[in-house]
């Protein structure tokens, strides 16, 4: 198996191709790298800028140079010694330009009798296709007919034979498909699709055919050895799971296969799937989560209570599912629903509805997670005594088959729920403390103490010693180093708090969870750009669906939120006060970005580089964390580095360079050093503010916490950490070093340490 010592992700698009990937592949070669991984390379919708949205799934995509440029690409990683790990996407395709989808475009023209009419999740038996694209009013007056197609303003349709003469709206009427107003979709929709997004339309890969067929070109280059690793988006919303990676691994043997699952706090990955691990939200939760001081939760509560931010996460987050279920994948629940056939349809949708706002986790997947199941339904239960009989049932059917279309269907739409529920919108509106919110997040949950990281590392080295772990990815809610300078605040509660009730005060938004979201922001990426602000602000505030949404839009408020940005920059006063205590955690932030990237580069796990972040980068949502990456910079700091400079840690982000730089190179050329994993504890009156380990006997590594409040009580003073014996050597100085925590942090606040000649 080919299992890479690190990897580094690259966002490919029309702007980066193929040709661009393998101008830094040189660079990333010299940076320590183990393998490149890239986003989605089949033939994706035009101006694709993800390439999630897969059109044809047996052609490497032409906007990227196309198969020739793929080739060239593979052959350059070959010969530099790098791996190539390629994102593919099993659960849909993009159907929004249906001509640029061959398989969507014949079944639109032929209906049930297209050969690829099962490759698409399709409830023929309700009749024609929907298609939400009309405007609100589902007004049909524009359609026109152009040769063999319908028309409607930029939207292209193909037209059934014989259905070409009539009026347009008479040739409408014979077709195969209906288009519907938007307004519809998620009622009404009668295929399955990804989330609330119509314009990604479910894929059936459960049928062997399907998978042959979606799957085919891929596995050829893995079979060529071009492709060395798979990380495969979005599992939850198969079928079968495990079956679809039972069937993947038995066609990519010697793969590296990472499954983009979310794990909750406790859950295992199913024992069944032949998979390397997941893609790392679990460890980023652990890694970020070590660096929050619990302490600041009290006085984030009161700030919260105080300015009107709801506090209960598990009443916020049932809501926030709740208006998933009914609003937003409506067509879903009742689709389900209606395989309940003896109940009122009405209680058969809030039975399913209560259940998958209860699940505990993303999804089951019976007959494993059982336990998962069990919890969903006795939490309906609790919470809607009156649907006991519909929740019985439910219950009885899905045990009797858990391999039927019941137990199916609802297992694929929980996990839905919750990503939509818990991520998209509970994230956006319990803003208490925001460096929690991320995926894979336990928001209410404030810190993980030191011994509890190190239990779940240990556990991750003898479980899954192979997973991917990761720090910021294209779907974080933020990059990495601004959640570590978020978590400063946790350090200094009551001096952010006074902070905030007189910035909000000054120039407060009209809505008191995007507000508090909104300071905590500023003062973690100051001083950014306000547009790129005032973007993250409109897509948070419609996140959130309280006061605006994606669909209903509250103008003058939107149009408030826009200005929120300038006005604070302009006012002279306000943004000295808010440069000034920018600059106050400025450094602790820097403290806690080494640490955490450090342990995430060491710990047991593959590591992940998201595109730049080997140095700074305060990214937000996508699509802030799409911009384009500035590699020259990066190539001529790491040229100082190679030349023995050690950078001081400044605004120029060269010292995290450094870190990076030479844990990869040592992972790359000594991966026996990366192996196993035991806790190293200091001694003394800062002893908490370090977190330490061994990995093989002759690598130990180091790194400061809480480093606000390790300054406020006097530093390391006589602080130790009591290494195992013999002569240790810091790879970031060169230094020989002592377990005197005073003198092994007196250059960088982390330390990795080669004993002897190692």
């Amino acid at each position: 198996m080919t299992v890479p010592e690190s990897t580094y992700r690259v966002q490919l698009r029309p702007e980066f191709t193929f040709a661009d990937a393998a101008g830094i592949a040189g660079y990333l070669r010299d940076l320590g790298i183990g393998a490149l991984y890239t986003s989605p390379v089949l033939d994706a919708t035009p101006g694709s800028t993800h390439g999630y949205d897969v059109v044809d799934p047996t052609r490497a995509r032409p906007a990227l140079g196309g198969e020739a440029a793929r080739q060239e690409l593979s052959a350059l990683l070959k010969e530099l010694g790098l791996g190539l790990v390629v994102d593919i996407v099993p659960n849909h395709m993009s159907v929004e330009v249906p001509k640029a989808n061959p398989w969507w475009w014949d079944v639109l023209k032929h209906g049930r009798d297209s050969e690829y009419a099962e490759y698409f999740d399709i409830d023929w038996d309700r009749g024609p296709l929907l298609l939400p694209v009309l405007g609100a009013d589902d007004a049909v007056g524009e359609l026109t007919v152009e040769g063999d197609e319908l028309v409607y303003y930029d939207h292209r349709f193909p037209l059934a034979p014989g259905t070409e003469t009539g009026t347009p709206q008479e040739v409408h009427e014979r077709q195969h498909y209906r288009l519907i107003g938007w307004r519809r979709g998620n009622a009404e929709l009668n295929y399955r699709r990804f989330f609330d997004i119509t314009n990604l339309a479910a894929v059936r890969v459960e049928d062997p055919k399907v998978f042959a067929a979606t799957h085919g070109e891929v596995l050829r280059w893995v079979a060529d050895g071009d492709v060395t690793g798979l990380r495969v988006d979005h599992p939850d919303g198969l079928a079968d799971p495990g079956g679809y990676f039972r069937r993947l691994r038995a066609n990519a043997p010697d793969a590296w296969i990472v499954a983009e699952k979310i794990l909750h706090p406790g859950e295992p990955l199913p024992q069944t799937w032949p998979v390397d691990g997941t893609t790392g939200y679990d460890a980023l939760r652990e890694i970020a989560g070590v660096f929050v001081d619990p302490a600041g939760e009290p006085d984030f509560t009161v700030l919260a209570n105080e300015l009107g931010v709801k506090t209960g996460y598990h009443r916020v987050e049932a809501e926030a599912r709740r208006l998933v279920t009914d609003r937003i994948l409506v067509a879903e629940v009742r689709r389900i629903a209606a395989l309940l056939p003896h109940f009122e349809p009405e209680a058969a949708r809030q039975a399913v509805a209560e259940t998958m706002i209860a699940f505990p986790v993303y999804r089951s997947y019976l007959p494993e997670g059982g336990a998962h199941w069990t919890a969903a339904i006795d939490g309906a239960r609790r919470a809607r005594p009156d649907l006991a009989e519909p929740l019985t049932m439910l219950d009885a059917v899905l045990r009797s088959d858990p391999g039927g279309e019941l137990a199916t269907r609802i297992q694929q739409t929980s996990g839905m729920v919750v990503a939509k529920g818990t991520e998209d919108t509970t994230f956006y509106r319990y803003t208490r403390f925001a460096a929690l919110n991320e995926v894979g997040g336990n928001p209410d949950r404030f810190g993980l103490d030191v011994e509890e990281f190190h239990r779940l590392a240990a556990e991750r080295e003898a479980g899954h010693p192979a997973a991917m772990t990761a720090l910021t990815t294209h779907d974080t809610k933020r990059s990495e180093d601004t959640r570590a300078r978020m978590a400063v605040l946790a350090e200094v509660p009551g001096e952010f708090a006074r902070a905030v009730r007189r910035w909000t005060a000054r120039r407060g938004i009209d809505e008191p969870s995007l507000n508090l979201l909104a300071w905590q922001t500023l003062v973690a990426t100051w001083p950014i750009e306000p547009a790129r602000l005032r973007d993250y602000l409109g897509k948070a505030a419609k996140e959130a669906k309280l006061r605006t949404s994606w669909t209903d839009h509250d103008e003058a408020f939107e149009a408030d939120v826009a200005a929120w940005p300038e006005d604070v920059m302009n006012d002279a006063e306000l943004a000295g006060d808010v440069a000034g205590f920018a600059a106050r955690i400025e450094g602790p932030g820097y403290v806690n970005s080494l640490g955490q990237k450090l342990v995430q580069l060491t710990a047991p796990g593959v590591p992940d580089v998201y595109q730049g972040t080997e140095l700074w980068d305060f990214s937000l949502v996508d699509p802030d964390n799409r911009r384009p990456v500035d590699y020259a910079v990066r190539r001529e700091i790491l040229a100082r580095i190679l030349d023995g400079e050690l950078p001081g840690i400044d605004a120029s982000g060269a010292a995290k360079l450094l870190v990076v730089h030479n844990a990869l190179r040592l992972r790359r050329e000594h991966p026996a050093l990366f192996r196993g994993y035991r806790p190293l504890r200091a001694e003394g009156p800062a002893a908490q503010h370090v977190l330490a380990y061994t990995r093989s006997a002759d690598l130990a590594v180091a790194v400061t916490r809480l480093p606000v409040g390790l300054e406020a009580d006097g530093g390391w003073r006589d602080t130790v950490l009591p290494l195992p014996d013999g002569i240790w050597t810091d790879v970031l100085t060169g230094r020989e070093v002592t377990g005197d925590l005073a003198a092994l942090f007196g250059h960088y606040p982390v330390a990795l340490l080669l004993r002897g000649d190692a």
